[in-house]
């Protein structure tokens, strides 16, 4: 009976769309290729953003990290995954986007190593994002590079803005802030 129980309470939860996991689950690759537990975000909240070097919207990488600048500290903190996944707008090694960052826009928040973002080899940190049977909140599809994910202090995903809305934009501004 506690077995039947337990699957009802289960099945219950899962059907409200309640997830067992959250970000801080997952574990990455820092763009110097070494591993990255994202559990050390516990308690900030986190911009995750998929990035590109050769792109109509790769000066977001400036409004980023001034975001960062201002911002990022105990409370909140940016991360971004390289993607090659629209018309090849990233075909640098780790080493090259990191110093196509660093270089051209001063980026000092963490770089991840590259990843896909979509299609059948897509990674799983991004289906967590995009799956609402997995993140619990919504589905979305990754539109194009710099499409940023808003993520709570504990790695619960809050709301997502479309790659063309700067970082400075108000729906980003007031999360960051607290104000939303």
């Amino acid at each position: 009976m506690r077995k039947l129980a337990f699957l009802f309470t289960f099945m219950l939860l899962a059907s409200f769309g309640f997830s067992q996991t959250n970000l801080h689950d997952f574990k990455v690759q820092d763009i110097e290729g070494s591993d990255f537990d994202l559990s050390q975000l516990k308690g900030k909240k986190v911009l995750v953003v998929n990035t590109a070097s050769k792109c109509g919207l790769t000066p977001q990488y400036e409004l980023l990290q001034k975001l960062y600048d201002e911002y990022g500290g105990d409370q909140f903190t940016i991360i971004g995954f390289p993607a090659n996944n629209f018309n090849k707008q990233e075909p640098g090694s780790n080493d090259e986007i990191a110093e196509f960052c660093e270089r051209n826009y001063g980026v000092t928040f963490p770089m991840m190593s590259k990843i896909s973002v979509k299609g059948d080899d897509m990674h799983p940190l991004y289906q967590w994002l995009t799956q609402k049977e997995k993140n619990g909140v919504s589905d979305s599809e990754v539109g194009w590079n710099f499409q940023k994910y808003m993520i709570d202090e504990e790695g619960h995903l809050v709301d997502y803005a479309e790659p063309k809305t700067k970082p400075n934009d108000p729906k980003i501004m007031n999360w960051v802030k607290g104000d939303s």
